[in-house]
């Protein structure tokens, strides 16, 4: 079907996303479509900036995820300089994109997902939500409030404040941790623990009841990337690159971030103006992979803290390729965060005022590479002789996603959508396997208000048969 997109400057600041389903004579799913809109402004209008400006205003990427951006940032900064921070920077870095990632994925798992999990795909969406978990389990509710609580108090009390900190720095970071601060974030860790290990509780007696959506959302395979260490373990904030494929088996390892053009390149599709990126050596679209917390914990061997191993245990057990196990790669991550927190906080220097490595810049290139809450991002500037940005290139975790999501949208499609009417379970199951990945579009386009999501059914002839709109 002839598709015709019209973009506007409102559409690219909000953020749009358009589902498209096309029937083929008999009534039946021919195609569908994820249509993303999507302006990337930071990387035009950030240059002729100076370098050490780059954490502070990559930071303004995302409300959501700032952390994330201010990190890798920060890592593409340190390339620059060509220096080696200092360990206790490392560390103090590592329990703030922690705190990032865990309340991250409690908004994801809890504001905009437990609904179906607990009230169910079909039920009344003036109940399915919020609030509506609120009635009918309130326990879980306040959880869900109180773990983003807690990784935004956290961040605050590292960073001076709850959003766009600007406390990682090139170098390090800008102020020592005290040790009033330490025991404060120390105290909370056992709460964040309990919560989490109580949620992933919860979630395996419900697991069982939606065998049919992990069916439908595990019919796309695709291959995994994202970070690890030399032990194999869950790696959020440095270490190498490993890709494996739908068997679990390594396709490539210890792929240095610095060298990515060598083994990623993208994709334009017609039907969205996000690129995929895919692995070079495979093409098109065999290439494809997913990135975030399902991909994470499918490429290692472990997690690496004692009850997220021990979930993680239970986790391989599962269905590794459905994207509905995102929901349960979230919570499993979340449990992580808070013991890798308490094990940093008590190490024996990180109270140090060792902190910053101080440097004029000392190559004109640098990349910087972590794990945020949806998976691998990826910071490259070039500068000039003055330390001035000439070319910034980002390459956002739902940008690794975008061609499994559009694929996922046609699988889940043809499984629940009738060819000749819609109702709200059809179209919630449609968005929900949008939601599994979490995507992240106001990394890009800054979404004022609600997004919109417009689902069509459209005949061979191009004639809309029917259209719900959120």
């Amino acid at each position: 079907m002839a598709q015709k997109i019209v973009i506007d400057p409102v559409t690219r600041i909000e953020g749009h996303a358009k589902i498209t389903i096309q029937l083929n004579d008999a009534g039946q799913v021919d195609d569908a479509h994820f249509h993303v809109t999507q302006l990337r402004g930071f990387e035009k209008f950030c240059e002729g900036r100076p370098f050490h400006e780059m954490p502070s205003l990559m930071a303004r990427i995302c409300g959501i995820c700032p952390v994330s951006h201010l990190v890798a940032s920060a890592k593409a900064c340190d390339a620059l300089l060509a220096v080696q921070i200092p360990p206790v920077a490392a560390n103090l870095r590592r329990v703030l994109n922690l705190a990032q990632i865990a309340q991250s994925h409690a908004l994801s798992f809890f504001y905009l997902s437990s609904p179906d999990l607990l009230l169910g795909m079909d039920a009344d969406p003036a109940a399915r939500n919020l609030f509506g978990v609120a009635q009918i389990q309130p326990q879980l509710a306040r959880d869900g409030v109180r773990l983003r609580q807690m990784g935004q108090q956290i961040i605050e009390l590292l960073g001076g404040k709850r959003i766009h900190p600007a406390w990682v720095v090139p170098g390090g970071v800008n102020e020592p941790l005290s040790a009033d601060k330490r025991d404060e974030i120390l105290a909370m860790l056992p709460e964040g623990i309990g919560i989490a290990q109580r949620t992933l509780d919860w979630f395996q007696t419900v697991v069982a009841n939606y065998a049919e959506e992990i069916e439908a959302f595990g019919a796309l395979h695709t291959m995994f990337l994202g970070l690890t260490n030399e032990r194999e373990e869950l790696e959020l904030y440095d270490g190498f690159l490993r890709l494996v494929d739908t068997e679990g088996q390594i396709v490539a390892d210890r792929l240095k971030p610095e060298d990515y053009a060598d083994y990623l390149t993208e994709r334009v599709e017609p039907w969205s103006f996000l690129k995929s990126p895919y692995y070079k050596p495979y093409g098109y679209p065999a290439g494809i992979y997913r990135v975030g917390p399902l991909a994470r914990l499918n490429i290692v061997k472990r997690c690496g803290t004692p009850r997220a191993d021990e979930a993680f245990a239970a986790f391989r057990e599962l269905d590794s390729q459905s994207s509905f196990h995102y929901h349960y790669a979230r919570l499993i991550e979340i449990l992580y965060c808070w013991e890798k927190i308490d094990e940093l906080l008590r190490t024996p220097d990180i109270l140090s005022d060792r902190v910053r490595a101080h440097a004029q810049p000392n190559r004109s290139e640098g990349v910087g590479l972590s794990e945020a809450p949806r998976g691998t991002l990826l910071h490259h500037y070039q500068i000039d002789e003055n330390g001035l940005i000439t070319r910034a290139n980002l390459v956002i975790a739902t940008g690794h996603n975008n061609y499994a999501m559009d694929r996922s949208v046609l699988e889940v499609a043809k499984r629940f959508v009738d060819g000749t009417r819609l109702n709200e379970g059809m179209l919630n199951r449609v968005e929900a396997v949008i939601r599994a990945f979490d995507p992240c579009l106001s990394c890009s386009t800054h979404a004022i208000g609600q997004m919109p999501l417009q689902v069509q059914l459209v005949a061979r002839d191009g004639e809309v048969v029917d259209e719900v709109k959120r």
